[in-house]
């Protein structure tokens, strides 16, 4: 007869269990020194392994030889629980047994000695189910049992049970299992099921299981029906989910602003009868990498990704503004409570959503209000707005600027342009003022300059840094030295930390350090400070 492999493959000792170490360690120190405690609580997410721990240490407490904390397997108490025959292990599921009447059953049976094993246990799964006149009927006997009896208590939603049941109970929480674990599991199961199982396709089974080894299990069990290499692609044709460059194509359309592409890519997923629901939340995942990417400097702690899907996704995260990724976030997250919605058109409501993620100017919320004015606040500090040079030559209206009429400088004869004492034009005084505007970012651009360089952080802190017209970035120092010492040594690492802030390549040449001297601030200069610096009260 068929068994499932994740009942196939169910630890028997606490050394098989993947992922749990911090509570293992425990349970065997407790089983080496005969030290148990009279409940348990096992609280985590489906598919960590309480229901697992729970058996194995129902085992612990009643195995004749204990092999270093870990039940021997072959005695006759462990053979009689593994196969189901010991009366003294009790298993009761408390969805579906949840009334008073059940926990008074449980609270008369206790009084009895165990029949045959040292200590009669019972396996309550989850717990939280349990009506309140069921938690107040099992709140003495869980307080003060007798010596021969130890309950343990499994549930998913630890908030839903009393403090006065918590209180009284030896807690352990289980975590998710990181991907690494599940990876090396899988890949153990296939090897000892014949079956070829990719690398890349383990992590993703390992990514879809989010945490939990018996997903993880089942859904190579799914791909393993094809008897064939379990590659990435035989894991999204079994699941229905898309792959990672699909998620990225759709990002890049979205920065492109390629509705053809976009259309395609929505498309593809309904004929390959893949589930919207799937890609969609595949892609609020890939969103939220991107967000991570943006606002953290470890990005890579918090990511599950692979060297050339972190380059890959920081490429394209450069391409958004945190605003614009918030804004996206906001526009996925209201599509898939639309998709889950009963008779929802599900290809519609992706398309829609996409288009608009595309056009900010189609959406009036503060989301997208917040991130158009967060890319004109770029526009206008990297001198994004020039006047037309049309506009430049262009008279100011006034009375001699009627038709017909002579302009002041046609006017006046050609010997008084060029008079004594008069200004001769020269290259010199002949090229336009420069206009500076104050580089926004620049503190952020030496904090990232101090990850790698500390001293060279220092000079540039007393520094002051400002856009040009030509696109350039103008470096002040307070002091011939402190500009010398960054030329010298770090004007290759404040390009890169100025391009890295500012989200575009800065050419070395548009690099302009000089030394600080007295400069008087134009009208527009103040005006752009008082902005920034309302913005930043305002935050």
């Amino acid at each position: 007869m068929h068994q499932a492999f994740y009942r196939k493959w169910r630890p028997q000792r606490f050394d098989d269990v993947c992922g749990q170490e911090h509570i293992t360690s425990v349970l065997k120190y407790e089983t080496e020194h005969g030290s148990f405690s009279h409940a348990y609580l096992f609280c985590g997410s489906r598919g960590t392994g309480k229901t697992t721990c729970a058996k194995i240490l129902a085992k612990a407490v009643n195995c004749e030889n204990t092999e270093g904390g870990n039940p021997c397997g072959v005695c006759a108490s462990c053979r009689a629980i593994d196969s189901g025959a010991a009366t003294d292990v009790l298993e009761m599921d408390a969805a579906s047994n949840n009334g008073v009447d059940n926990i008074r059953d449980i609270r008369d049976e206790v009084v009895y000695a165990p029949s045959a094993l040292k200590k009669r246990v019972y396996i309550i799964d989850e717990v939280h189910m349990l009506s309140v006149s069921a938690f107040n009927a099992l709140l003495k006997t869980l307080e003060e049992p007798p010596a021969h009896v130890v309950f343990i208590l499994a549930t998913t939603e630890l908030h839903k049970l009393p403090a006065t049941i918590v209180s009284r109970c030896q807690r352990f929480d289980f975590r998710r299992i990181s991907t690494d674990a599940l990876v090396g599991r899988l890949s153990y199961i296939a090897g000892q099921e014949g079956l070829e199982l990719e690398p890349e396709a383990a992590r993703m089974l390992a990514k879809l299981a989010q945490g939990g080894m018996r997903d993880a299990i089942s859904l190579l069990e799914l791909c393993a029906g094809t008897r064939q290499t379990i590659t990435p692609a035989v894991v999204n044709e079994a699941v229905g989910a898309t792959g990672w460059e699909t998620m990225a194509d759709t990002v890049r359309a979205v920065a492109d602003q390629n509705y053809d592409a976009l259309f395609g890519v929505v498309d593809e997923v309904v004929r390959s009868s893949g589930d919207l629901l799937v890609f969609w939340q595949n892609l609020i995942s890939f969103y939220r990498d991107m967000l991570v990417i943006r606002s953290t400097s470890h990005a890579a702690s918090y990511l599950d990704l692979t060297d050339a899907e972190t380059e890959q996704i920081t490429a394209l995260a450069g391409r958004f503004r945190k605003e614009t990724l918030l804004y996206h976030c906001r526009l996925l997250e209201d599509a898939l409570f639309a998709m889950q919605k009963a008779n929802a058109v599900k290809r519609m409501v992706a398309e829609l959503t996409l288009v608009r993620m595309c056009d900010e100017s189609l959406n009036t919320s503060g989301e997208a209000l917040l991130s158009r004015v967060a890319k004109l606040e770029d526009a206008v500090v990297l001198g994004g707005f020039s006047k037309p040079a049309a506009a430049q030559e262009q008279p100011t209206p006034g009375a001699d600027s009627l038709p017909g009429a002579p302009r002041e400088a046609d006017a006046a004869p050609a010997a008084d342009r060029h008079a004594p004492g008069a200004a001769v034009p020269t290259a010199e005084n002949a090229a336009p003022r420069r206009v500076l505007r104050p580089l926004r970012g620049w503190m952020e651009a030496v904090e990232r300059l101090g990850q790698s360089d500390v001293m060279l952080a220092s000079f540039c802190r007393q520094a002051e840094a400002y856009t040009t017209g030509e696109g350039a970035v103008l470096v002040r120092f307070s002091s011939g030295f402190a500009r010398d010492m960054v030329s010298k040594d770090g004007g290759e690492r404040l390009r890169a930390a100025l391009s890295a802030t500012m989200k575009q390549e800065l050419p070395a040449e548009k690099l302009l350090l000089e030394v600080s001297m007295q400069h008087t601030s134009s009208a527009m200069d103040e005006i752009i400070e008082a902005v920034e610096e309302d913005m930043n009260q305002s935050e």
